[in-house]
């Protein structure tokens, strides 16, 4: 779907519906939409009265809606929906959105098996529609950073990728991200799991195997909280993924293994603490201390000092609306598509299988 949608004013900014309001709709989709070019908050979507208030308080123009239905009764006067409700929804939500005829983002997962997020790809095919998949640690400071080196060649060929998003959360905060239920794709798995595999495949391309562990440590909890994915890619680098909630010392975020050298890198990237804390993209944005870069080198632990501090580039979360609006009105290639997403799945439901029936999957 290219040019300006119809029921669109030639040069007017498109307009986009939000259905979800939470965590990932209110930190994370509402401000960075606001702050692209080309593209306008017009409604969200939450039943609930705090939310809408809230919504209302932080964006005084945006319209509100109870239900997806009322949304939808509307479809004419939007030109984009996103979905960043809970992952139950994602696939049902984003079919009607484009039955109606509107291109659509989807937060991650997509869905809840790669069979259907291939059937969302091939529906949005059909129609000629956008359809991406909210991948935004593609944007993180530090994968930037790496893929910046290994473009340049800078580590030789990488034998080892090590990916941690650790957090310290000994008890379970609840919630439908937790549930034990397996209709709410809940887990780290399908939650954390979904950006580190999915920056491993971006990396370094298809996975030809995967083992995992996925364990429930905590007191209370109903579904895994500390899990290991193992991908062999098919060009033979090894990707060691973990996630997990229980860790109480965190490892590095990144620590790659190359035939020249190595880059390691601690800290999470600050752009999601600045959306939390209300900050808002401008000059400066996504940018770290030099307290926290990452150092390259070989033969000596950065810990004591070995290698040289390899300057963090900032962060650029917007840069996935940026190229969604781009995509709609000048036809350019769609940032994350749900294809790609989908070969992510390919790896969640394989690793999902390694840890139930302790085997490593060949795909």
């Amino acid at each position: 779907m290219t040019g300006t949608p119809p029921g669109t004013a030639p040069g007017s900014p498109l307009r986009v519906g939000l259905i979800g309001y939470g965590l990932a709709g209110s930190v994370f989709h509402a401000p960075l939409i606001a702050a692209t070019e080309g593209l306008a908050l017009d409604t969200v979507v939450t039943s609930n009265p705090e939310r809408q208030q809230q919504a209302r308080a932080e964006f005084p123009d945006v319209r509100l809606a109870a239900t997806p239905d009322e949304l939808f009764a509307r479809a004419a006067e939007l030109d984009l929906i996103v979905v960043a409700s809970p992952n139950k929804t994602h696939v049902p939500l984003a079919t009607t959105a484009l039955k109606a005829g509107l291109p659509v983002v989807v937060d991650k997962p997509v869905a809840g098996t790669a069979a259907e997020a291939r059937e969302l790809a091939a529906l949005a095919e059909e129609r000629e529609l956008l359809l991406s998949v909210f991948q935004n640690r593609r944007w993180d400071n530090d994968f930037l950073t790496l893929r910046k080196l290994l473009n340049e060649g800078e580590l030789g060929d990488v034998w080892r990728f090590e990916s941690r998003f650790e957090r310290w959360r000994p008890k379970p905060k609840g919630g439908w991200r937790e549930s034990g239920d397996p209709a709410e794709i809940g887990g780290l798995l399908y939650d954390l799991g979904s950006h580190v595999v999915d920056q491993a495949l971006v990396l370094f391309g298809p996975a030809a195997s995967v083992y995992a562990e996925t364990d429930i440590r905590r007191p209370g909890a109903e579904t895994d909280d500390d899990t290991f994915i193992a991908i062999t890619h098919t060009g033979g680098v090894r990707s060691h993924l973990h996630v997990s909630a229980t860790t109480a010392q965190l490892g590095p975020r990144f620590r790659v293994l190359g035939s020249a050298a190595g880059y390691v890198k601690y800290g999470l990237d600050p752009q999601e603490a600045a959306l939390r804390d209300g900050l808002r993209p401008g000059p400066g944005w996504g940018a770290e201390p030099e307290s926290l870069w990452g150092r390259v080198g070989s033969g000596e632990s950065p810990v004591t000092g070995g290698g040289r501090a390899e300057p963090t580039l900032a962060g650029d979360y917007p840069a996935y609306y940026a190229a969604v609006a781009k995509a709609l009105l000048e036809g350019a290639p769609n940032p994350v598509t749900a294809r790609e997403a989908a070969a992510a799945l390919d790896v969640l439901e394989a690793a999902r299988r390694s840890a139930r029936e302790k085997v490593t999957v060949t795909l």
